[in-house]
């Protein structure tokens, strides 16, 4: 596995070493050593696994009193995959980074505890699986807005158009008004 630190250097892009001849492929997506060694001392709680259509936009989300560290990949279809960073001791405050996840590329992303997390879906449809060091919390989670000016986060939208939207995620908060981790 191959671990890059990003321009906001907590997120890390890995890239798996896939082994592939004419029968298929094989590769390790996890090993916890080299997980800590790479990305620090987390642990896993829970596995989610979601499925969307082309122009979904999920996020920007994140838990502020039981913050979940996500390590996200894509098994089918394409996203593109943005964290925010919420930590206001942070020199990346305010910054966010993304990054192309797909089933071609086989790239998984660390986003830890802290950060704002969203994708969007570029592909016919997409299929999402991330791991999570904390429980799901549905009365902690926080929506920043997508489109934030603020944040001012390039999304490839298809043909420019407004993506889909859940009613909580139309409802988002600006970076300013939400919470913050210190």
């Amino acid at each position: 596995m191959k671990y890059e630190k990003l321009a906001i250097p907590d997120v890390v892009l890995l890239t798996p070493q896939v082994f592939g001849d004419e029968r298929g492929f094989f590769m390790e997506t996890f090993r916890q050593s080299e997980f800590e060694t790479h990305c620090g001392p987390y642990q896993f709680v829970q596995d989610n696994h979601s499925k969307s259509k082309q122009g979904i936009l999920r996020g920007l989300h994140y838990q502020h009193q039981h913050p979940q560290g996500k390590l996200v990949r894509v098994t089918q279809g394409d996203v593109f995959d943005v964290a925010v960073d919420m930590r206001k001791s942070s020199a990346t405050f305010g910054q966010w980074v993304g990054a192309h996840l797909s089933a071609e590329n086989k790239q998984m992303l660390w986003v830890p505890p802290g950060f704002a997390h969203g994708f969007y879906v570029t592909s016919e449809e997409a299929e999402f699986q991330y791991k999570c060091t904390d429980y799901y919390a549905p009365g902690d989670e926080v929506s920043v807005r997508w489109d934030d000016p603020a944040l001012a986060i390039t999304w490839p939208l298809v043909n420019q158009q407004p993506p889909a939207l859940s009613a909580k995620d139309a409802q988002g908060l600006s970076v300013n008004e939400a919470p913050y981790f210190k």
